[in-house]
């Protein structure tokens, strides 16, 4: 075995991995419909940005479909927002979820998706598969209504 001569320069960061739930497991919400989503997204969205600036959320849930939390992963202009998957699923690694419902915001009240939004969602995906969790909905979101990719069959 070779020598190895650690020296004390050598210096490295310890990562941990920590989820602490300020809500009982008996008392998370659980998510039977897009209806349940859509309405749980609308209370945690920032009602000044709605119709002024692109947001990103992701829902983290548990095998048994119960909300483990919500996370605002980009916050961008008028007609979009930069979202990189690797926030959305090392979020949802470090939650131990095992399903997650993205969420976006259409600050023009246009619910039709767009070429990226149709795009970004395979991705997404994919993704999710690769890493066993699965992705339920992706809900465009504006103050009078919402889109659901699953239940238009997009999914």
């Amino acid at each position: 075995m070779a020598d190895m001569n650690l020296s004390p320069l050598i210096k490295v960061s310890e990562v941990k991995l920590i989820f602490k739930s300020k809500i009982k497991a008996s008392e998370r919400l659980k998510v039977k419909q897009t209806l349940d989503a859509y309405l749980i997204f609308r209370q945690y969205w920032d009602e000044d940005k709605i119709e002024l600036q692109e947001q990103f959320k992701i829902m983290l849930l548990n095998q048994a479909n119960k909300i483990l939390g919500i996370c605002t992963i980009s916050t961008g202009g008028v007609t979009g927002t930069v979202t990189d998957p690797k926030l959305i699923f090392s979020t949802a690694l470090k939650a131990n979820a095992t399903s997650i419902i993205v969420a976006h915001n259409h600050p023009s009240g246009n619910l039709k998706p767009s070429s990226a939004d149709i795009s970004f969602t395979k991705k997404l995906k994919e993704g999710a598969r690769l890493l066993d969790l699965s992705l339920l909905d992706h809900i465009i979101i504006t103050t009078e209504n919402y889109y659901s990719f699953a239940d238009q069959g997009e999914l």
